[in-house]
Parts: C-alpha cells; sequence; structure tokens
C-alpha cells in the first residue's frame, strides 16, 4: 500500500487497485435533533461541518466511511455540549458552541486522517411551549422597562416642579425683602426730612423770637393761655410766672408806664446760654448726602441681589 503522489505514477495492472479520495475541504449537514438542554428544556439543534481528508491512507483503511462516522460524532457531541448548557446560554453563545464542538470533533477525527475546520449552529428551535413562554418573558421584560422608564420620567418631572416652585419661592422673598428695604428706607428719609423741617422751623422761631419784646410775648402768653381755657380738661397747671404775665398785661394795658420795657436776649446771647441750633440737634444732613445715602442704598440692595441669584443657581446646578 502506498500514497500516489502527484505527477506520473506506475501502477502494476490487476495486481495493484487505485483508489482515488477527494482532497477538497467538504461539508457535512447534521441533522436536526431534539437535545434537552441544561434548565430542561426540549430544543431542536442542526449544524454544518467542515472537514478535509489530510491522509487518505488512514481515511480509507482507519473507517469504513468518514463522512458517516464524522456526522454520527458530531450529533452524539452536539447532544453532549448543549445538555450541559441552558436555552439563554445557547442563544445567546452560538460562538462559543462552534469552537467548542471543532475542538472536540478535530481531536477525534484526527485518528481518521480527517481535519475538521469549522463546525456552525445552523438553527436553535425551542419547543412551542417553550418560545410562548419566553415570548411572555420577553413581553414582561419591556412593560417592566416601560415602567421603569415611565416612573424615571414622573420622577425628573417632579423634580424639575419642584426646583422652579423653589425658585419662585426665593425669588418671591427677594422681591419682598427688597420692598421692605425700599419702604424702610423711605420711612428713614422721611424721618430725616421731617427731623429737618422742624430743625428748621425750630431755627426760624428761635431767630424770631429773638426779636419780640414784652408786649409781644404778652399776647402770646394770652394765646396761649386762652387755648387751655377751651380745652376739655377740669385741671389746670398755672405757672409760678403768672404774675410776670399779669405784669405784662398791665403794662401792655398801660396802667405800668413807667415801668420799663423787658427785652428779649438777642441771639448771640441766647446761642451763648442754650447752644446753637446745630449743637442741640446734631448734624442734620443735606440735601446732597441724602442722595449719595439713596445711591449707597440702591448699589447695596442690586449686590444683594445678585448673591441671591447666585446662590440660587448654585442650588439649582
Amino acid at each position: 500500500m502506498r500514497v500516489l503522489n502527484p505527477g506520473i505514477n506506475v501502477v502494476t495492472p490487476i495486481v495493484s487497485q487505485v483508489i482515488k479520495m477527494d482532497l477538497r475541504t467538504q461539508v457535512l449537514d447534521v441533522p436536526s435533533q431534539e437535545v434537552i438542554t441544561k434548565d430542561n428544556s426540549p430544543t431542536n439543534v442542526d449544524a454544518i461541518i467542515y472537514i478535509k481528508v489530510i491522509d487518505p491512507a488512514k481515511a480509507y483503511f482507519q473507517v469504513t466511511n468518514y463522512r458517516s462516522a464524522t456526522v454520527y460524532l458530531a450529533q452524539t457531541t452536539l447532544r453532549s455540549v448543549i445538555g450541559d448548557m441552558e436555552l439563554d446560554e445557547i442563544l445567546s453563545s452560538r460562538e462559543k458552541i462552534n469552537l467548542r464542538l471543532r475542538d472536540i470533533l478535530d481531536e477525534s477525527t484526527d485518528k481518521w486522517g480527517v481535519k475538521v475546520d469549522a463546525v456552525e449552529i445552523r438553527e436553535v428551535d425551542p419547543a412551542p411551549k417553550v418560545k410562548q413562554a419566553m415570548e411572555e418573558q420577553t413581553s414582561a421584560e419591556r412593560m417592566r422597562r416601560a415602567t421603569i422608564l415611565r416612573a424615571d420620567g414622573e420622577k425628573t418631572g417632579a423634580i424639575l416642579q419642584a426646583e422652579g416652585e423653589k425658585k419662585s419661592r426665593i425669588l418671591q422673598a427677594e422681591g419682598l425683602r427688597q420692598s421692605k428695604v425700599l419702604e424702610a428706607e423711605g420711612e428713614r428719609l422721611a424721618i430725616i426730612l421731617q427731623s429737618q423741617g422742624e430743625a428748621q422751623k425750630l431755627r426760624i422761631m428761635s431767630v424770631g423770637a429773638s426779636t419780640l419784646d414784652s408786649k409781644a410775648l404778652t399776647v402770646l402768653s394770652l394765646e396761649t393761655m386762652q387755648s387751655l381755657g377751651q380745652g376739655q380738661s377740669t385741671k389746670w397747671i398755672i405757672p409760678f410766672e403768672i404774675t410776670s404775665i399779669m405784669e405784662g398785661i398791665s403794662d401792655y394795658l398801660g396802667s405800668g408806664k413807667n415801668t420799663p420795657a423787658r427785652e428779649i436776649s438777642d441771639v448771640e446771647s441766647i446761642e451763648k446760654a442754650v447752644g446753637k441750633p446745630e449743637d442741640i440737634l446734631g448734624p442734620i444732613p443735606s440735601i446732597e448726602e441724602l442722595r449719595v445715602d439713596l445711591k449707597n442704598l440702591e448699589a447695596s440692595i442690586e449686590q444683594e441681589k445678585n448673591k441671591a441669584e447666585a446662590v440660587a443657581k448654585t442650588r439649582t446646578e
């Protein structure tokens, strides 16, 4: 027995017989068969095998029919490999199954002079009941994902709404604070202006009073007593200077012509005795000073507003 090499070969007639072997890659079809998976799911599986004869002598003398032997071996090996795996793993790991089948078959067919180039799982067909269960499972999973997405959307919407309400409350509080500040500042300015007017009134009265003589003071005293008499009070408090007032009345009426008229001290004497109006009332701001204070207040309010907006923006992020 010998293997003829390519080229011219001499063969003795009658004594020798030439057997031809196909050394090209051959495709073998593994029939579909029902296999029970590891999770007890009946499944029909078939495959395709790509083989090549690398040793013609072994392929002829070591096995009766290497094609049939390879197919039967593939069926048993496929049943064994699929039985060790769950259905989900089979459906998602075909490449892994192909490589494992090829390694097992190639090692087993090596003694036959056959090399297994590749094994491909062609179809995995679960039983009808298993298919129905898988469809229900897929539908339930999709519903679960839809519910999760819907819940996430509602959660995001609630968060955004809460953030909007928070910003609105912050802006309302800021506006209320600014309005109160402006109102308080307006009241302060009004008090300052009123005090300034009263101070000016007192100054004018003090200057005017310095020029009054005793007769004018007597008339003012009588008017004051008349206003007291028109009041609703049942008790009067008469000052101890009533005698001096009566003397002034008599002088005014002419009964005391020989009595010298009393003169009021001049402005310098009053300021020397009592003090200057500025010392009594304190420093009174001018109009320009009030305007400067108002501008500073507006700048301070704007700065506080910017700080509040920055804090609100930071909390939102």
